[in-house]
């Protein structure tokens, strides 16, 4: 019985060795580049979509992946199905590890000079854990980490990818810098989070209307932003979107 049970732990080990191998692309790498998880779950975390596409996008680049959060508890967690509060709270680090298979780090770990690029999916998590952009606005706070990382790969004159909310970090950081988010019009129920766009522009940064298959590119600050779900269209639509957001990232990388 104990060898069957010692067995059987084994075969978990292997199977979650193998679990975690393939976030890992083997052959020559094109950039190494961080991408920085707010949770597990649009409404208090990353959006899930919208960082599985990034990764996908990433490995078919054969990008080098390193996953980072921050350690700290989220600013509450939802029912996903009722779209309230609930208890217990939980913690980003953690949280963000069931979208990295447990391959992920403490962002206080991440350093500039260890990438050539860094990427931030949307959600929620973006605009609670990472800032406090849903509570105060324009009066936002970003998180400490946050903060640092963004202003040293900035300072390094490396890539930045902001995808759906998450460009409001790159608006109160950097006033003066060009992000999207889509759109500043609803066009019916289209482009539902049209306030985005006006706080961006109250923080003194330029909002650019691109649709959900594009991206706008901020030359002079390397920063590259997309709307993902900010639109309300077709899933694969917001894909394409973070895709080619993914690519200039890359091709910034190399320049």
């Amino acid at each position: 019985m104990l060898s069957t049970k010692i067995s059987t732990f084994a075969r978990c080990r292997v199977q979650n060795y193998f679990i975690r191998s393939t976030l890992h692309t083997s052959g020559a790498a094109s950039a190494k580049v961080a991408v920085v998880l707010s949770g597990c779950g649009v409404y208090d975390g990353s959006e899930v979509h919208e960082a599985s596409a990034v990764l996908v996008h990433l490995s078919r680049k054969n990008a080098r992946v390193s996953m980072f959060a921050p350690n700290i508890n989220q600013m509450h967690t939802i029912d996903h199905i009722k779209g309230e509060p609930t208890e217990p709270n939980r913690n980003v680090l953690v949280e963000s590890a069931r979208i990295a298979r447990g391959q992920i780090e403490d962002l206080s770990k991440l350093k500039a000079k260890d990438f050539d690029a860094i990427i931030f999916p949307g959600g929620f998590g973006a605009a609670k854990n990472l800032s406090t952009f849903a509570v105060d606005g324009t009066s936002m706070s970003v998180n400490a980490d946050v903060e640092r990382v963004l202003k040293d790969f900035h300072g390094a004159r490396k890539p930045i990818g902001l995808i759906c909310i998450a460009p409001v970090l790159g608006a109160k950081l950097f006033p003066g810098c060009e992000v999207t988010v889509g759109s500043d019009v609803e066009e019916g129920d289209k482009w539902p989070n049209v306030g985005a766009a006006k706080a961006i522009q109250a923080m003194k940064a330029k909002h650019v209307k691109k649709d959900v298959t594009e991206c706008h590119v901020d030359a002079m600050n390397k920063i590259v932003t997309t709307p993902a779900f900010m639109c309300n269209t077709a899933i694969h639509k917001i894909f394409d979107g973070i895709g080619v957001l993914v690519n200039t990232v890359l091709k910034l990388s190399q320049s």
